[in-house]
């Protein structure tokens, strides 16, 4: 269950029926089902950011698919993401139990959205009656890979990697393969409660690499600016409604968030892709056009702002124009 392409994708790996939302009565949809899988993280940067109300129709999909699993018996996963722990400078590993973050995940844009449906998908389950249930929550890494369409992967379109001074950022990059094994696992296994998912080494360790190493992979060019202007330029664009998404996620684009997937790789569980792997499925992936703020432009277009050059990734392109004007250049 679940609105976008992740949705679609984790249906097609596990060999599962897909539906964009629950019906009221889901009876004979459910009747042959061992498991419920709502994907909470639609990875459609689009979606997220043009429809209305969805926050109200997200809590109310968790209500109905928390519903189901207890009437049903089923096993309940959640398709979340490791961002409603938050991001900040010298943020440690995400780990199995972390709790989630209350600034991040109370957030207006979709952080805070994916923080509701868990909310509203635990809190039902607490008060349904009857029926027996397994419940599982995984939090994932920056995914990456087809028809994936983010703030991250978004970061990824423009010539620049936008980086903040003094803040080192790794970057981990979950491939939509790997979460779908992940969440076999999570069902074959049986395993229940909270779990992250993220790329990991051989040996276990959490698979993360620098924007140096990133950059130097996708073919970019690293743009650093102070925190206090990266942030300052996001909330302005913001305002003006030049920039979707609300400026306090522009920390899970240039702060670390990387996941310590502890519990699936004690189970078994490995990831397929490495997140340099990632890095080329990204950048292999992204769509013809670039992005100016946040949204999509023409190529055209981008080639008319001149010595400013395409788009960076959100609010790096106000600092580009910036630095143009500064240098005489139009």
């Amino acid at each position: 269950m679940g609105d976008g392409s992740l949705a679609e994708r984790v249906a097609v790996g596990l060999g599962a029926t897909h539906v964009p939302e629950l019906p009221d009565d889901p009876s004979d949809l459910l009747r042959d089902a061992g498991a419920l899988v709502a994907v909470a993280h639609t990875a459609d940067f689009a979606l997220e950011t043009t429809e209305r109300n969805r926050r109200e129709r997200l809590v109310e999909q968790a209500r109905r698919a928390a519903r189901a699993v207890v009437a049903h018996g089923l096993h309940g996963v959640v398709v979340s993401s490791a961002m409603v722990c938050g991001a900040s400078p010298g943020r440690t590993v995400i780990r199995d139990d972390d709790p989630r973050d209350e600034v991040a995940s109370t957030s207006p844009g979709v952080v805070g959205r994916i923080a509701a449906f868990e909310r509203a998908f635990e809190a039902e389950l607490t008060t349904a009656e009857g029926g027996r249930h397994r419940s599982s929550v995984l939090r994932c890494a920056a995914v990456v890979g087809p028809g994936v369409d983010t703030l991250v992967t978004r970061h990824f379109e423009a010539p620049r990697l936008l980086v903040v001074r003094d803040a080192a950022r790794e970057w981990q990059l979950l491939h939509v393969d790997d979460l779908v094994s992940a969440v076999r696992t999570t069902l074959v296994q049986g395993l229940t409660g909270v779990l992250t998912v993220g790329p990991v080494h051989d040996d276990g360790t959490p698979d993360a690499l620098t924007s140096a190493e990133v950059a130097d992979l996708a073919g970019k060019r690293l743009l650093t600016l102070p925190a206090s202007t990266a942030f300052a330029l996001a909330e302005s664009l913001h305002r003006v409604g030049a920039v979707p998404a609300p400026p306090d996620e522009l920390a899970f684009a240039v702060y670390p968030w990387t996941v310590d997937p502890a519990r699936l790789v004690a189970a078994g569980w490995r990831s397929s892709w490495t997140t340099a792997r990632g890095v080329g499925a990204l950048v292999e992936g992204l769509r013809s056009g670039l992005t100016l703020a946040g949204r999509r432009v023409g190529a055209r277009d981008a080639a008319a702002l001149g010595a400013a050059g395409a788009a960076v990734a959100l609010l790096g392109t106000a600092a580009v124009w910036r630095q143009a004007r500064g240098h005489g250049h139009r």
